[in-house]
């Protein structure tokens, strides 16, 4: 009786190495895939129709939720979006808070990214290291807004608030000593910027540490070099943006093309890959990791010699200060109503995107001139990314779609909306 070979399996969606509840429908014959169906919408949250019956300050947290590692930029291409129908600019301090936060969430998307991909594919040490970095950078947006994840520090207009003079310090405890908390303490003494600072100076040799685990580890590039092969011509046409695109050869970066914030201010160059396999997208996001800390450190300097308002003084768009609302009628009124009715947008259609960590991160809203949008539509760049897995994974065993799952680094609140 001959051998039945075909096989459908399930892979997901309670799978570890989904990165969400995806649910990929794989077509094998063996153990070599023929196809990848890859099925969507488990973590539907309607995002998109819930913001028509929200004020546009309180759909920014919606962001946070959409890719829930890379939370700040996901609002700043929301906040570009709001301050372009309003025809408003922030000041240039926030700018360059802006800059300095997208860089360290990027930092923080790569290092989620490192540490799963290398667990997904069997290096455990890896992981561990990334996440003792990932602590610090999560400190910082602790500080700014009182959050670690969803943060919803940048408004339109502006930031919340400026950086906080001081760091959240440890406390003695029956788990720590007082030697341990003074240890733990010592290079929290001074403000944020000076916390941010001595990681600037720290965070280069941790990629080293990174690098020296995986880079040359040959069990690593037997598992990645030469799987999910993409040529420039394919990554164009397949709608790929980020490292998708860069790993493939093609240099394009909205921060360098299409210059917004600060990032025309700030000096930093742009890795590409040669070969477009998971192992040349490994290394542009290493190498980009090293120039996000590099525009951190610039971003610190300038800060530090330049104060200035961070928000707009326009209060039909930002709220007064809680000591000029405790003051005065006029600002009273301002405050009550921005809050209750929320601001009113001019009419008209907008897009703004940001070099979101994973690629171009697009935001569309339709104003028919109320305070809610009519219309507001989330270009994700993991959505097209993740159209292209039976592409990429077909000819591979079973494994290696789990690398190309990892390499395609997707997270599906922003792929579901």
């Amino acid at each position: 009786m001959p051998e039945i070979r075909n096989y459908t399996l399930n892979f997901g969606p309670q799978h570890p190495a989904a990165h969400g509840v995806l649910r990929l429908v794989l077509e094998l014959d063996g153990e070599v895939i023929q196809r990848a169906d890859p099925h969507i919408g488990l973590l539907h949250r309607a995002t998109e129709k819930l913001a028509e019956h929200k004020t546009y300050i309180q759909s920014l947290p919606y962001m946070d939720r959409l890719d829930y590692v890379s939370m700040m930029c996901s609002e700043h291409a929301y906040v570009r979006a709001v301050e372009k129908l309003l025809g408003i600019e922030a000041p240039i301090r926030a700018q360059y808070i802006r800059v300095m936060f997208d860089e360290i969430t990027r930092i923080l998307n790569h290092l989620l990214f490192l540490g799963t991909q290398g667990l997904d594919l069997g290096a455990m040490t890896v992981f561990l290291y990334c996440f003792r970095e990932r602590e610090d950078l999560l400190d910082c947006y602790e500080s700014v807004s009182g959050a670690r994840m969803h943060a919803a520090y940048y408004r339109p207009g502006g930031v919340y608030r400026d950086l906080p003079d001081s760091m959240p310090q440890y406390q003695a405890s029956r788990w720590k000593s007082e030697d341990d908390v003074r240890e733990l303490n010592r290079n929290r003494q001074g403000s944020l910027l000076d916390f941010i600072e001595d990681f600037t100076r720290r965070f280069p040799k941790c990629v080293d540490d990174y690098e020296t685990l995986l880079t040359d580890n040959r069990i690593w590039k037997q598992r990645t070099v030469g799987i999910g092969v993409v040529s420039p011509e394919r990554a164009l046409a397949l709608g790929f943006s980020g490292v998708m695109l860069r790993g493939s050869g093609i240099e394009w970066d909205l921060r360098k093309k299409q210059p917004y914030a600060a990032y025309d201010k700030v000096d930093f160059d742009v890795p590409v890959g040669r070969n477009g396999d998971t192992y040349d997208r490994y290394l542009v996001r290493i190498e980009e990791m090293r120039q996000s800390n590099r525009i951190v450190k610039q971003c610190v300097d300038w800060l530090r010699q330049n104060p200035g308002p961070v928000i707009v003084d326009n209060h039909k768009v930002a709220p007064p200060s809680r000591v000029e609302m405790k003051g005065s009628m006029e600002e009273l009124i301002h405050h009550f109503k921005l809050f209750t009715e929320g601001m009113h947008v001019p009419e008209g259609e907008v897009y703004a995107a940001v070099e979101h960590p994973k690629g171009e991160f697009g935001v569309y809203f339709i104003s028919d001139g109320a305070n809610k949008p009519y219309r507001m539509k989330l270009r994700p760049p993991a959505f097209a990314h993740l159209a292209a897995m039976s592409e990429l994974a077909k000819g591979h065993m079973i494994a290696d779609a789990v690398a190309i799952i990892g390499t395609l680094d997707i997270v599906f609140g922003d792929v579901d909306r």
